[in-house]
């Protein structure tokens, strides 16, 4: 194994810090773990090389080092509650006052694509043959998890949550996995973002998923992050994150309606 020198321990986590806002100041094994084999097998005997050869951007370096540092683990109907409250108070509020009869969605951080799926299946299975326009944007960091997103190719055990009737709808078998049908995927457009850019969409979102996603930024870059997203957010729309996640309310302008759900006003 390449070993990971103090110095070159700083300089990869101030680089994913500066252009992702990641930290990964707890993660020094994780770094040294991941890209040692990477290292070897490009010839390279440091990770100063490495990440020498990053900052020469080199596109496929830096898609394999965001690819390799950023951990995706997800599944169908993860947090449930979320999307109990989805179905049962934002929808309604939207059928009642939504004379457009449109929604703009965005799942931020969508992995390999199991939430912005289910979120598209809850809001089908609500709607069912009334016109609504429906629009799901899931941006993600990594190529990687957005190639088997577009896939939409997923095992038994990442649907098991799913209720029975979203399986047997929106899912057909292919060899040992589970492909959702065309019917879901049309809701869902998938792109690489980095959310440390600039968000320049001028329809602003109904909603926005940004969940489990936080809990790789220090406090600083989650109250940025959280600004840009408010400012991103139509009045009266919501902001779901992860459980395990946190806003600070005395800097954020969002009005907290429970745990890990948020609305603007």
């Amino acid at each position: 194994m390449v070993k990971l020198t103090d110095k070159e321990f700083l300089e990869f986590v101030k680089y994913m810090h500066n252009n992702y806002g990641i930290d990964l100041s707890k993660k020094r094994i994780l770094i040294e773990g991941r890209l040692s084999n990477i290292i070897k097998k490009k010839g390279m005997t440091s990770f100063g090389q490495y990440l020498d050869r990053v900052k020469s951007n080199k596109d496929d370096e830096i898609i394999t080092l965001v690819n390799k540092l950023t951990t995706n683990y997800t599944y169908f109907y993860r947090e449930e509650n979320h999307f109990q409250y989805l179905k049962e108070v934002v929808l309604p509020e939207e059928e009642k006052e939504n004379t457009s009869r449109s929604l703009n969605i965005w799942s931020a951080g969508c992995s390999s694509g199991e939430e912005p799926y289910t979120i598209a299946m809850v809001l089908d299975d609500y709607f069912k043959l009334k016109k609504w326009k429906i629009n799901i944007k899931a941006t993600d960091i990594s190529e990687n998890v957005l190639s088997k997103a577009k896939e939409a190719i997923y095992s038994e055990e990442s649907i098991k949550r799913l209720p029975d009737r979203f399986k047997q709808r929106y899912f057909k078998k292919v060899g040992n996995g589970y492909e959702v049908t065309e019917e879901i995927k049309k809701y869902v457009n998938f792109n690489v973002f980095n959310l440390m850019d600039p968000i320049l969409e001028k329809n602003k979102y109904h909603l926005i998923f940004l969940r489990n996603v936080m809990i790789y930024f220090n406090n600083e870059t989650k109250l940025e992050i959280v600004n840009k997203i408010y400012e991103a957010i139509k009045p009266g729309g919501y902001l779901f994150i992860g459980h395990a996640e946190t806003i600070q309310r005395n800097k954020s302008k969002f009005h907290y309606i429970k745990p890990a759900i948020y609305k603007k006003k």
